[in-house]
């Protein structure tokens, strides 16, 4: 049986379906399974199955709570035909690695793995948990979470969902995928901030007002819920299946996966399959020039008392990595994780043991690549392999490319690898990101991101996904745009038009 923990009290313990009802515990922490012994896995078994039968097999350890039965009719519900991948996740070489191509859903972006099962976990928890109010759902997005997590949950009954957005820090399809869907549970706004401020805001609402009027109750479909994250584990366990089944690799043999992160959740969802069982040498996070997660993973201390820069990858344009307070609690004990929490609340840092950040750098090694670097991989990968990556993938090959020849920041700590493979986490489309595609191969814009995705499509030939083909020509019906400050009261209006 798996029981869920908060990471700030150990005294909040639950099922599953209430963990990812609730989305964050009471007094902000996150979930996390209590006991990594239950986790352990027959890998070997699971990485012979499809794609949908590894999703059956892991979500059946992880939410236990729900029976095997519910746990198949789920998996069905949420991925079958609604992918353009026959493998939901293929696996592409490029030059001498490999690229997991996780933007193959609805919204062209990773997130839409896990947002296609979150609302249909999250219905079957309301019965098992006798919830009868409606659910609000409160997300954050630096740009992919939003549009998935609209897709997944517009016209679930019983179900709204209000995204926040930063003002300017988005792409202009980014925005286009939040602002035009016109289902009546649906509301997108844009914040006068960052992504940190929204999420910052968002999990304060959470501790504030839990049920912020009579009959409705808030939840998250952020990567702060363990039902948004466990999903993610699943693309782990197939990558190592498909490299096994072409021959790249022999059954046992360890792999290496970089991860363009910002939240801290891809990567998380990659130390749990790690933890169950995954033969796995390192996950190397990739950052782009807010590097705030490079310099805790190689010198133990965490700032977000830095400089906030936009870059051309704006969807890891954070300095406060909620998921990471999950690892904290594994390797650092609860009383120290608190300690943590409690200090980057108060001061905007924390700095943790020599021994605590050994065990860390054991797996993980963080290295950063600028916007230039990113263009640069962009730009090469595409003329020696006829590849075209997005903004984000190309900072993790950049990273994936210092890594490997030992150009990773200064007193970065290296275990090495005994890896047979390295992939690559793809997490978008490239055409999410025209405009900077194009400039990275050279090209002139031509004004609109719709012109842009022609241009791109006539100089490579990738084909443009279907989801993002037609959003120019739909009218925007979200227009909203308010300060931070005003969150609460614009969360209360919205929840109580619902209730």
């Amino acid at each position: 049986m798996i029981e869920y923990v908060s990471t700030r009290n150990k005294d909040i313990r639950v099922r599953s379906g209430k963990a990812i009802l609730d989305g964050q515990a009471s007094g902000g922490g996150l979930y996390v399974p209590a006991d990594l012994e239950a986790i352990k896995a027959d890998w070997r078994g699971i990485i012979k199955l499809d794609f949908r039968g590894m999703a059956k097999a892991i979500w059946n350890i992880f939410f236990d709570d729900y029976g095997e039965e519910a746990i198949d009719r789920l998996v069905e519900a949420s991925y079958k035909d609604k992918f353009s991948a026959q493998d939901i996740t293929p696996l592409v070489k490029a030059g001498d690695a490999y690229v997991l191509e996780l933007w193959h859903g609805p919204t062209s972006a990773f997130k839409d793995v896990a947002l296609s099962a979150l609302p249909n976990l999250m219905s079957a928890a309301r019965g098992m948990n006798g919830f009868t109010d409606d659910i609000m759902i409160l997300t954050a997005t630096s740009g992919d979470t939003g549009s998935a997590a609209i897709q997944g949950f517009r016209d679930v009954p019983g179900t709204g969902i209000i995204v926040f957005y930063p003002h300017g820090g988005v792409s202009d399809t980014q925005r286009l995928q939040m602002v035009t869907p016109d289902s009546a549970n649906v509301t997108a706004c844009a914040i006068r901030g960052n992504f940190d401020d929204a999420q910052t805001g968002v999990k304060k609402l959470f501790r504030e007002i839990p049920r912020p009027v009579e009959g409705v109750a808030l939840s998250s479909a952020n990567s702060i819920n363990i039902g948004r994250l466990v999903p993610q584990i699943v693309y782990y366990f197939s990558a190592y299946a498909q490299l096994v089944k072409s021959g790249a690799i022999t059954e046992g043999d360890k792999i290496d996966f970089v991860v363009p992160t910002g939240n801290f959740g891809d990567i998380m969802a990659g130390w749990y399959a790690f933890k169950m069982g995954l033969p796995v040498s390192r996950l190397v996070c990739a950052s782009n020039k807010n590097d705030v997660l490079t310099e805790f993973l190689n010198t133990g201390h965490y700032d977000r008392k830095r400089e906030f820069y936009k870059t051309t990858s704006p969807s890891m344009d954070i300095l406060v990595s909620s998921n990471l307070e999950r690892l904290l609690w594994y390797i650092c004990g609860p009383e120290h994780t608190l300690s943590y929490m409690k200090q980057l609340e108060e001061t905007g840092e924390y700095q943790i043991t020599d021994d605590e950040l050994f065990e860390m750098q054991k797996v993980f090694t963080g290295v950063f690549a600028s916007d230039e670097d990113g263009a640069a991989a962009i730009k090469g990968v595409f003329e020696s392999d006829g590849y075209l990556m997005d903004t984000h993938t190309s900072i993790a090959w950049a990273c994936m490319e210092k890594y490997r020849s030992g150009d990773s920041p200064e007193g970065t700590v290296s275990f090495g690898t005994d890896a047979a493979a390295t992939v690559v986490l793809s997490t978008a489309s490239p055409y999410k990101f025209s405009a900077a595609v194009l400039e990275a191969l050279g090209e002139e814009l031509t004004g609109s991101d719709e012109e842009n995705m022609k241009k791109v499509r006539g100089i490579t030939g990738a084909e443009v996904p279907s989801g993002l083909a037609g959003i120019f020509a739909k009218p925007v019906i979200h227009k909203d745009v308010i300060d931070i400050s005003a969150m609460k009261s614009y969360v209360i209006e919205k929840c109580t038009k619902q209730g």
